[in-house]
């Protein structure tokens, strides 16, 4: 083949350049992306917007669309801004679990307290990137319970429902992670294990350090 047959002819004008991104696609291609750009750019302002009502002071728009606000953002999304508390906690607040199998002879048994917490603090330590979920996920779902729940575990308002629900879903999948074969989870129960920060050295305040449980109710999986 005669090379000289592969290059333009002389003085011919050479082909328009593709235009970069998005615009070098087929009309249908544009169609669609144009489409799926907009659809991310609508959800990201709802976002925002619901973000943004649920940290704002409260106001008329905050107060008419509460229920929605509040089903958009909790738990997942909550805000807070403790993150320069004057008052830091004093207690160290462990959950544990523990749950009732159905083995497969019938027999009914009560497992051993399992630490969540204490698991999650060994999946945190000694890790250059630990993850959000590992750091706070279980702490907020308790303190979420905690704060919408009265001293004998009755729900003191209209998120107490969602705060257990949470609570319980949580507990649930870290039972079924890693869990041998051995019958049929029936019940599971959560507690909180709450004990003092012993005062330093120096100090001459004297801090009860005993270990204090609030144990839930036995809730039905």
């Amino acid at each position: 083949m005669d090379s000289n047959a592969l290059e333009p002819l002389e003085g011919a004008a050479p082909p328009p350049p593709r235009a970069p991104g998005i615009a070098g696609l087929s009309t249908p291609y544009r169609v669609v992306t144009a489409l799926a750009l907009g659809a991310v750019a609508v959800a990201a302002c709802f976002h925002l917007a619901l973000v943004f009502l649920h940290v704002a002071p409260s106001n008329t728009v905050s107060k008419r669309h509460a229920a929605r606000i509040d089903w958009w953002i909790y738990p997942e999304f909550e805000q807070n801004w403790k993150l320069f508390a004057p008052n830091p906690l004093q207690q160290n607040i462990a959950v544990e679990m523990r749950a009732e199998v159905r083995t497969d002879d019938g027999r009914l048994v009560t497992g051993a307290w399992r630490g969540l917490s204490a698991e999650d603090g060994a999946a945190i330590r000694h890790s250059l990137l630990p993850s959000h979920t590992e750091q706070n996920e279980l702490r907020r779902a308790w303190d979420f319970f905690t704060s919408s729940h009265d001293e004998d575990n009755k729900s003191t308002g209209d998120r107490g429902e969602l705060a257990e629900e949470y609570l319980r879903r949580i507990a649930v999948d870290r039972l079924e992670t890693g869990r041998a074969a051995e019958g049929r989870i029936v019940r599971i129960q959560v507690r909180g294990a709450t004990t003092e920060v012993a005062a330093p050295q120096w100090s001459d305040e004297k801090a009860d350090t005993q270990t204090y449980y609030r144990e839930l109710p036995w809730w039905t999986v």
